[in-house]
């Protein structure tokens, strides 16, 4: 691995969730950091999540404009950088209607970003994809855990419009660099469910498992989740940018399966009278598809009543020496930063 001092890293999507984590952790490990946000306006968000981390940027950090849908900018963006980290990508409350809405951005955004890269001579480029490119409606292959060896059909119109977005957008980036004979300069870094601390108020969809749980439901949905900490999936993606054992491989970022009823219990165990909300009731699947026809955002997980699956991430750990803290205390971690933010009342 290159001194990080002196080296300057290119991250988009450095307003989102997982972006200020890795923004925090590139900063503390020593590199220069460029991100990029379709509005300058939310400079400020950026680097006080930065803040919020515990990290001090120094002079080492500059925001720039740039978005995923125009090709201006990143020509200009990545001039002169050695590595490219890529997490930008939608991430929607509800599943739209046109599954190109999420798609499109997705599929265009990594394309515009990774040309960019290669264009501009840059070593190593990791790109945020999803276990949702990894874990659609097949079994795996083998049975049992999914691993990188297995692929979602992003043309099932029968999938979830972000699962397919998250598939093609995926395939569609390695098929570039393999047209361009640079399979080696790309890695990708598939994470299950993330959690962890929040960094201000603004927080991303992927807490809103936790946040409705203090916040109170009357019972819960059958479903679950391959969770995994934010941190942890920031680490990954500093392994995968700096290690040579990454070069064209893809890393599943992800724990163990827990479902909504096992959450609850460890936010009751770890946060006491601050979770007096939480339930650990489980609703009826035939109620929830009841609702499912009234409410968006239930319809979503209607697909997912009563289905578990495990992915393996036994490749990061085994080829990066990848290893991530226990659940159980990103999951109160989670719940303490929700209170602490004012996201949901104690």
């Amino acid at each position: 691995m290159a001194d990080p001092a002196g080296r300057t890293v290119l991250m988009t999507g450095g307003s989102g969730y997982l972006g200020g984590w890795c923004i925090a952790a590139l900063l503390e490990r020593g590199y220069t950091v460029r991100t990029t946000i379709r509005d300058l306006a939310r400079e400020g968000h950026v680097r006080s999540q930065v803040e919020a981390a515990g990290v001090d940027a120094g002079g080492r950090l500059t925001v720039l404009a740039a978005d995923l849908m125009d090709d201006a900018g990143w020509a200009e963006a990545v001039a002169g950088c050695d590595c490219v980290l890529h997490t930008a990508s939608p991430f929607p409350p509800a599943q739209p209607k046109d599954p190109d809405e999420l798609i499109v951005p997705a599929r265009d955004g990594a394309l515009r970003v990774i040309g960019a890269a290669l264009d501009a001579g840059v070593g190593r480029i990791v790109m945020t994809s999803s276990v949702a490119a990894i874990r659609g409606s097949q079994p795996a292959l083998g049975g049992g855990a999914y691993t990188e060896r297995d692929w979602t059909d992003g043309d099932d119109a029968g999938l979830l419009p972000y699962t397919r977005s998250k598939a093609i957008a995926e395939r569609e980036a390695w098929k570039l660099v393999a047209e361009a004979g640079a399979e080696e300069r790309l890695a990708v870094v598939n994470p299950g469910a993330i959690i962890g601390p929040a960094l201000s108020d603004d927080v991303s969809f992927s807490l809103q498992v936790v946040e409705r749980l203090l916040g109170g439901m009357p019972a819960l949905p059958r479903i679950g989740f391959c969770f995994v900490d934010v941190r942890d999936v920031a680490d990954l993606h500093l392994r995968a940018m700096e290690g040579d054992a990454a070069a064209g491989r893809r890393f599943i970022a992800a724990d163990r399966w827990m479902w909504m009823a096992d959450v609850a219990r460890v936010l009751q165990d770890r946060l006491g009278e601050r979770a007096r909300k939480v339930t650990t009731r489980v609703a009826p699947d035939l109620l929830i598809r009841v609702l499912g026809r009234f409410d968006p955002s239930v319809r979503t997980v209607v697909p997912a009543l009563g289905e578990s699956y495990e992915v393996s991430s036994a490749r990061a750990r085994r080829e990066l020496g990848w290893s991530p803290r226990p659940l159980e205390e990103s999951i109160a971690e989670t719940g303490e930063s929700l209170i602490a933010h004012g996201v949901v009342k104690a």
